[in-house]
């Protein structure tokens, strides 16, 4: 698979794993400030990409355009260029639209097809100076979230080779947790940022659903998908934030402490069924938040709280997929139709689509139960998470995945706490934010005894982005950074 991942050469240059330990921020100020050449840096990634090709996280990468971007970013930048991103290389899932790179949404049917147009989030990273690494492994038409790939291959976690690295993202997660690209570009429908981010040890942030573009994305919901992105810091998810978005003047907060600071946490709803070192490392974080100065209050969302959020999120993730996949394919010129991505999907993900997601399979979701999905369920799950904030509570604290990363032998069916559960478990958590919208940002919080990563989300009001944001980022100064994986 080397051969159709890489193409072209790569430049020598000394200190590759200091280089790959810059972040987005730190690299852009690096360059911009003549420490380090874009190309240096650019050549640097490269190299490591190709030493950790046996993780499968990329599909695309012209070498000769990333070497010709970042030397056309270095001339920008010896000619007074101050641009935000510029000379940084971010990688983009495959699922985003990139013009002059191949795009293939994880199918076959695609495999050689280049579009014409960038995705708007992408535009906007290259407006800012930034350059597209490559285009990132996925689960077939971002279904899925082991990170399993009939046609690109299975995505590994950097942390633990045998273990999956979460989906949809799933090659987003691995490369920035490789240090094969400080920040990588996700898409979030039932917890495909924050899961991998989880499973990975990254910071994962989904915005509210609706506050960054999705135009040139392909989609699965047009009522749940998010745009949204994945780095080793939430400063440089704050900064990408802010240039997607253009909130240039957002406020932010310089405070550096959580005196004051009211977390909510709903066992409850959150840790009914959870791996025990899990459970162990949120119950230290909650002390350690404590103990930093934090009120942390535990809070009932209601005993029917996890069955209305799995129910209506899940119903509206299979009944709006072939509308929206259709509508994208046609608007956005992709030379394929839904059938023919359909037809050769690999068997256990047709079946799935030939049960829930087309108008003939018997789990089709009839049009009167759809309806009252979005007009009284998601309002429901909406104003009980709603209530969180309006009693004061600054954020919603639970365990992102409610266990490590399962073996990619046993990724359909694993154990948590001496019960099986089904891949869709890893998001069991992550459900509830992405039914009623909210944004929500996985941080990570420590390491099993076997070294798996385990992570904290933290959840938002609806449209208070920069505010999380500035919450998630002193949280992060309580807790240690997680090593790079060996």
């Amino acid at each position: 698979m080397q051969d159709e991942v890489f193409s072209a050469g790569a430049v020598p240059v000394s200190g590759d794993n200091e280089l790959a330990e810059l972040g987005v921020a730190a690299a852009a100020a690096a360059i911009r400030d003549g420490d380090i050449t874009s190309e240096s840096y650019a050549a640097a990634l490269l190299r490591r990409a190709r030493e950790n090709s046996n993780l499968n996280s990329f599909i695309t990468i012209d070498e000769s355009a990333v070497l010709t971007a970042a030397r056309d970013a270095d001339k920008a930048r010896a000619a007074g260029s101050r641009a935000p991103f510029l000379g940084v290389p971010i990688g983009v899932k495959d699922s985003y639209a990139t013009r002059g790179l191949r795009t293939t949404l994880g199918v076959e049917a695609l495999g050689s097809f280049v579009p014409a147009e960038d995705a708007d989030v992408v535009g906007s990273i290259k407006d800012a100076g930034g350059i597209v690494f490559g285009k990132i492994n996925l689960v077939e038409m971002s279904f899925g979230l082991t990170g399993h790939n009939s046609r690109y291959g299975q995505v590994k976690n950097p942390y633990g080779h045998d273990h999956v690295p979460g989906g949809s993202s799933s090659g987003s997660g691995a490369s920035v947790a490789a240090r094969l690209v400080p920040a990588a570009l996700g898409g979030d429908t039932v917890g495909s940022i924050r899961v991998p981010a989880s499973l990975c040890g990254v910071v994962g942030f989904k915005p509210t659903t609706g506050r960054w573009p999705r135009g040139g994305v392909a989609p699965i919901s047009h009522t749940l998908d998010t745009t949204g992105v994945l780095a080793r810091s939430v400063e440089d998810c704050a900064l990408i934030d802010q240039v997607v978005t253009k909130d240039a003047a957002a406020p932010r907060s310089d405070r550096s402490g959580l005196q004051g600071a009211r977390f909510a946490y709903a066992p409850r709803q959150y840790m009914e069924l959870i791996n025990p070192e899990t459970e162990a490392h949120f119950e230290n974080a909650l002390l350690r938040l404590q103990d930093a100065g934090a009120e942390v209050v535990e809070v009932d969302l209601g005993e029917d709280f996890s069955p209305l959020a799995d129910r209506l999120t899940w119903n509206l993730f299979f009944r709006e997929a072939m509308e929206s996949v259709t509508e994208f394919l046609r608007q956005n010129n992709f030379p394929v139709s839904f059938d023919e991505i359909y037809n050769e999907l690999k068997p256990e993900l047709k079946e799935v689509w030939s049960h829930l997601v087309l108008p003939s399979g018997q789990g089709y979701l009839p049009q009167e139960t759809y309806e009252a999905t979005l007009s009284v369920e998601r309002p429901e799950l909406q104003r009980r998470l709603g209530r969180v904030f309006t009693h004061g509570f600054d954020a919603l604290l639970f365990p992102t995945t409610p266990s490590p990363a399962p073996l990619i032998e046993h990724r359909a069916k694993f154990e948590v706490a001496g019960e099986e559960v089904s891949d869709l478990f890893l998001a069991k958590n992550t459900v509830p934010t992405s039914g009623a919208g909210l944004p929500g940002i996985s941080i990570p919080i420590g390491l099993t005894a076997h070294g798996l990563p385990i992570g904290l989300e933290i959840d938002g009001a609806h449209g208070h982005d920069r505010e999380l944001l500035d919450l998630a980022r002193r949280v992060e100064s309580v807790f240690d950074t997680l090593p790079a994986p060996a």
